[in-house]
């Protein structure tokens, strides 16, 4: 189902599409390809929204730093500095997060419009970000496909291409609170990762990949999640071809469990410590797969580099499951 949203201040219209499928509601925004709500049954078969969002455009016009529910892109997470190296050239980017560029810059793919049309058990947006856009280098066209499984699993599929070399790393920033409301730091957490990438004061990478072992990175079994978190765990499974399961978040009080399955080698853990109102510190946890922050300037990392005649391709699903 589509229906208008709201309306952009050049006159743009923002649209709402709902997926239905298994028990299963989400609602997905033109604007930000923004994932709006998740309407998911607990264990008594009560459904609940699961995600942190706004009933009016005006709320994600209005609350953009935390990137409610949103496509990131070009770049997700940090890149060092605003630059980077690519074939002898540096690139200047958008400090937005001085000094590093966050998220893509100043107006990265979650503040954008995109085209969408309806595919079987769900939608596509499409767009294309021209080359120089917040300063990175290529013409880019690139699709999200969203959809939901037969049993209810939010699937999201990126693909793009370029005619230019470029560097590329995707993901959604939808913030989960398996209990609908409330702070989410009681909610239990498990990641298969037995290595992290510890940051710098300004949140880049040191390039260590650090052992989980004893530590409070240490998510290998199923724990409460707690506070503090914005960290880039290093998933043992590494790239896939296909997605393979990487974490489970469980809350007791509802039953309600959110099984996380990803073609890519990292996934960064935020517990939204800094949330503000209409929302409270932690209300929600986020975890974005992702390759790892300021790869570009980090070459013993996973590379991010898409080069003319290749196909970028990447993969998450979000499975919810009561018990």
């Amino acid at each position: 189902m589509n229906e208008l949203f709201g309306t952009l201040s050049d006159g743009t219209p923002v649209h709402r599409w709902t997926l239905e499928r298994a028990g299963v509601r989400v609602r997905v925004l033109s604007y930000g390809g923004i994932v709006q709500s998740a309407e998911v049954p607990d264990r008594d078969g009560s459904a609940g929204n699961v995600v942190l969002g706004f009933a009016d455009l005006d709320g994600y016009l209005t609350h953009t730093g935390p990137y409610f529910g949103a496509l990131i892109g070009r770049y997700a997470n940090r890149i060092a500095g605003g630059r980077f190296p690519l074939d002898g050239v540096t690139y200047a980017l958008a400090p937005n997060n001085a000094p590093n560029c966050l998220h893509g810059g100043e107006r990265g793919f979650d503040k954008r419009v995109w085209d969408v049309a309806p595919v079987e058990h769900g939608i596509r947006l499409s767009r294309v970000s021209p080359h120089g856009e917040e300063g990175f280098p290529g013409r880019l066209e690139l699709s999200a496909t969203y959809t939901l499984d037969a049993d209810g699993a939010l699937r999201i599929a990126y693909e793009a291409v370029t005619d230019a070399p470029t560097v590329l790393a995707l993901t959604n920033h939808s913030y989960f609170n398996l209990a609908g409301s409330g702070d989410a730091v009681g909610h239990e957490l498990r990641i298969a990762a037995s290595r992290f990438t510890p940051v710098d004061a300004d949140r880049i990478p040191t390039g260590v990949l650090q052992d989980v072992t004893g530590g409070r990175f240490d998510f290998r079994e199923s724990r409460k999640v707690g506070s503090g978190y914005d960290h880039n765990f290093v998933l043992d499974k590494g790239v896939t071809r296909e997605p393979a399961e990487v974490a489970e978040l469980h809350d007791p009080s509802t039953g309600r469990v959110l099984t996380v399955s990803t073609t890519e080698p990292g996934l960064q853990l935020y517990t939204a410590d800094h949330l503000e109102e209409p929302f409270v510190p932690c209300e929600g946890v986020a975890l974005e797969t992702q390759h790892f922050p300021d790869s570009p300037n980090r070459p013993e990392f996973p590379s991010t580099v898409l080069r003319p005649g290749e196909v970028f391709r990447s993969e998450t699903v979000y499975a919810f499951s009561t018990r």
